[in-house]
């Protein structure tokens, strides 16, 4: 296995518009990032994940962008931009920022012409379609509700959005659209940037024509062999000229095509987001159904990708982002456990193999939102849902309003929470999504001073990955597979082994040491509950109890 930067790192994931504001207009922008370098510096992270910042009319929070070249004029400009990368490489942070090439917002360029004519230049740039028997070309289905064509009266055809009818997609057939995309990368890199997270990035190639009406009308007819000829391409023309780090979200794709992404002889990208874990429970309704969480399906999941990237390819950690719920809410206790399973959670991922992710707030144990109203959410998937549902009679405003607390978009995105002073400190003016009524117990200024935060386990935790080139590089082994409230594993690098226990129980079991493990000697290296013995045996472990230790063996 090569060793690399990244794979020693971790990343804070920013959600721009909710970290900090300087200018008291409620949006949060990359001047509130630069004045806040130093706590992310505090923390220990070492790569910065920017979601979109670049010009766009916000249908979806900046993942419709109106041009790949520009700022965002609520979040600055491209001067601020410039400051913020030199005051992050100053303190050794890398920048590394959202490529959205899927899609464009309508307003783009590119989509405008596209448009007027047939014959336009443009038109080819994105997926238009004659309609059939009256209506789409076929049944596929926004993610974001509704079809996934608009009719553009204009020329009388169809283009296609996979996400919001202003988030047009690309058609990435034309080399035209590919050598647009790979120049703007370049114009990017060239500034100095330190790599990019694509959005979306597995769904980029579709076959439209076989691809007509299908039983489930959101399953789209992905064509990996294209996915994978195109990015080998950005590899070649873009990505291997640079020292970078890049990450792909990659819906609906399991370990072993992860593999095609992520292996080291593929030459495509270096890690992917997976989403098996995160729709754990998942029915018929998706994540709007009823979510029961399986502690034997998430070490399963976890397990199979560690086993399946552990040789040719590398994992990414995470277990909540801009489109995820607050993690202690998801998968620990927010409320009379919160600050212990926040950092259980935090423990289980940082020990295993792969590269961290933390969102902005999860290192406060930030939790989800309840607004008593669908008005005060701002989530374009959100409202939809809302509207679908409640509007078809499928579930009551009640049971809706219940869902969206679950497991909504908006739970991750309103304002981090910097102080228990008016707005948690985001913002001096009307922030533009409400801050969570727990922010004068939840926030970073009291938490920065208790040596027993969250955040100050978090940044052990991060040190310790500097210090112990087993966090990083150690094998993967998983014990105790069966048991349904521990989750326990080892890392083995050379002689040393790193045991790791979680549990994800409000209730004590007992955590028995297999008898195949052999050891001389031990040194607890962190926990989240003062521990008096360390005798790893046998051991009764409280709510939300982790510890991890190093073991040398026999």
């Amino acid at each position: 296995m090569k060793k690399s930067w990244w794979k020693e790192s971790v990343v804070y994931q920013i959600y721009p518009r909710s970290f900090k504001d300087s200018n008291g207009d409620g949006i949060g922008d990359l001047q509130g990032i630069i004045a806040e370098l130093d706590y992310l510096k505090k923390l220990g992270v070492g790569i910065i994940w920017l979601s979109p910042i670049y010009k766009s009319p916000n249908d979806d929070n900046g993942y419709d962008i109106s041009d790949y070249k520009d700022i965002m004029k609520e979040f600055g400009t491209m001067e601020d931009f410039q400051l913020l990368l030199e005051e992050a490489h100053k303190r050794n942070l890398k920048i590394v920022m959202d490529l959205v090439v899927n899609h464009t917002s309508d307003e783009h360029k590119w989509f405008k012409e596209s448009r007027k004519s047939k014959n336009n230049k443009y038109r080819d740039y994105y997926i238009w379609r004659n309609g059939k028997n009256g209506g789409p070309p076929n049944n596929w289905g926004s993610y974001f509700s509704g079809s996934a064509w608009e009719y553009d009266k204009n020329t009388d055809m169809y283009y296609l959005h996979l996400f919001s009818k202003k988030q047009t997609d690309l058609n990435w057939e034309n080399p035209e659209v590919r050598k647009e995309v790979f120049d703007m990368m370049k114009w990017w890199l060239d500034k100095g940037i330190d790599g990019f997270r694509m959005d979306v990035i597995s769904l980029i190639a579709k076959d439209i024509e076989d691809g007509d009406d299908k039983p489930n009308s959101n399953e789209v007819n992905i064509n990996s062999a294209r996915v994978h000829r195109y990015l080998k391409d950005m590899n070649s023309e873009v990505l291997s000229h640079y020292d970078i780090m890049t990450v792909g979200e990659t819906p609906g794709v399991n370990p072993y095509e992860a593999l095609k992404f992520v292996g080291e002889n593929r030459n495509e990208l270096n890690m992917v987001f997976q989403f098996e874990h995160v729709g754990i429970g998942d029915g018929e309704e998706g994540k709007w159904g009823k979510s029961e969480f399986s502690l034997k399906e998430f070490k399963r999941i976890m397990s199979k990708w560690e086993n399946v990237l552990e040789e040719e390819g590398w994992n990414s950690l995470y277990l909540s982002n801009h489109d995820q719920p607050r993690s202690v809410s998801r998968f620990g206790n927010d409320t009379e456990y919160r600050v212990e399973s926040a950092k259980m959670l935090a423990t289980c991922i940082h020990m295993m193999k792969g590269t961290p992710y933390i969102y902005q707030g999860e290192e406060l144990g930030m939790t989800n939102v309840k607004f008593e109203n669908i008005y005060d959410y701002r989530d374009i998937e959100t409202i939809n849902a809302y509207r679908d549902y409640v509007g078809s009679g499928r579930k009551s405003k009640e049971e809706m309003m219940e869902a969206i607390y679950k497991r909504g978009r908006d739970n991750a995105r309103t304002p981090f929470q910097w102080d228990d002073s008016s707005n948690a400190g985001f913002t001096k003016g009307i922030p533009w999504i409400k801050v969570n009524s727990n922010y004068k117990s939840i926030n970073a200024k009291i938490e920065i001073g208790d040596e027993a935060s969250v955040f100050n386990y978090y940044r052990k935790l991060i040190a310790l990955r500097k210090k112990h080139e087993i966090i990083a590089y150690g094998k993967y082994e998983l014990i105790l597979e069966e048991d349904e409230n521990i989750y326990a594993y080892l890392r083995k690098l050379n002689n040393e082994t790193l045991l790791v226990m979680c549990n994800f129980s409000d209730k004590s079991p007992q955590f028995d040491l297999p008898e195949d493990i052999k050891y001389n000697k031990n040194e607890l290296l962190i926990s989240n509950y003062n521990v008096d013995s360390y005798e790893i045996e046998k051991i009764k472990l409280r709510p939300y109890e982790a510890r991890v230790y190093l073991i040398n063996n026999m």
